[in-house]
């Protein structure tokens, strides 16, 4: 299983957006709001085997380099929500316990610098 090197991300349940978008249709006009983004940055490698655990998977993990402009980005971490973020309350833990039912392993919580 190919493991994009740098890349982190901030994954957001889809209850978490769902109640947001209701709050922002069912309220009074916002503007601009905050993105969404999970409460959590990971690691792909992370997301990968917690889930790799969680199912009862096992796969040889390959690091694949990102290049170009778009895999430096990603280096940077300028996918990443940063400041005025509104954060989502469900981890990825809790999406692997919940949609796959086994218990994930807890990966090490990456920073924004990590």
């Amino acid at each position: 299983m190919p493991l994009p090197g740098g890349l982190r991300l901030e994954p957001v349940d889809a209850r978490d957006v769902a109640a947001r978008i209701a709050r922002l249709a069912l309220g009074a006009p916002a503007g601009l709001v905050p993105d969404l983004a999970g409460p959590r940055v990971y690691r792909i490698g992370d997301l990968v085997r917690g889930y790799l655990h969680a199912t009862g998977k096992r796969r040889p993990t390959v690091p694949l380099p990102l290049p170009g402009a778009a895999g430096r980005a990603y280096r940077e971490g300028t996918n990443l929500g940063g400041a005025g973020t509104t954060g989502g309350a469900r981890t990825w833990e809790d999406f692997l316990a919940d949609r796959v039912g086994g218990a994930a392993v807890s990966p090490r919580r990456a920073g924004a610098a990590g």
